[in-house]
């Protein structure tokens, strides 16, 4: 099953989508410490990585453009999502898709199996 890391500063966000996410058949994995993110996300390997734009300490932009050019993650299927739509800056900066807030369970799941294939979903 495919496996989904998710980045948001948001709790309640990340327990609303840890929730939806394992009752579609995903497995998922948050971020635990902001200061090693980029080797978390290498230790977890995900198939996808579920990003909000706006996150503290951090630009998402940033991040995003790090893990483009990270050898061992640069191949991982990043969703940008945001309030604002940010969608130009985002895929500009390789993100597969971008998702505005707020959006449906069904949009993202939609969006998610568009993003890594339905042969992996499941």
């Amino acid at each position: 099953m495919p496996k989904v890391f998710i980045i948001d500063d948001d709790v309640t966000m990340v327990y609303l989508l840890r929730t939806l996410l394992e009752l579609d058949g995903y497995d998922v994995a948050e971020v635990q410490d902001w200061a090693t993110i980029i080797e978390t996300i290498q230790a977890e390997s995900p198939d996808l990585v579920l990003m909000d734009y706006f996150l503290p300490d951090l630009d998402g932009l940033e991040l995003l453009t790090q893990l483009r050019a990270d050898p061992i993650l640069a191949k991982t299927r990043i969703i940008m999502s945001s309030g604002m739509d940010v969608s130009d800056q985002c895929m500009a900066a390789g993100a597969d898709a971008f998702l505005l807030k707020p959006y449906t369970p069904e949009q993202l799941v939609e969006v998610i199996k568009g993003t890594v294939g339905e042969d992996k979903a499941g």
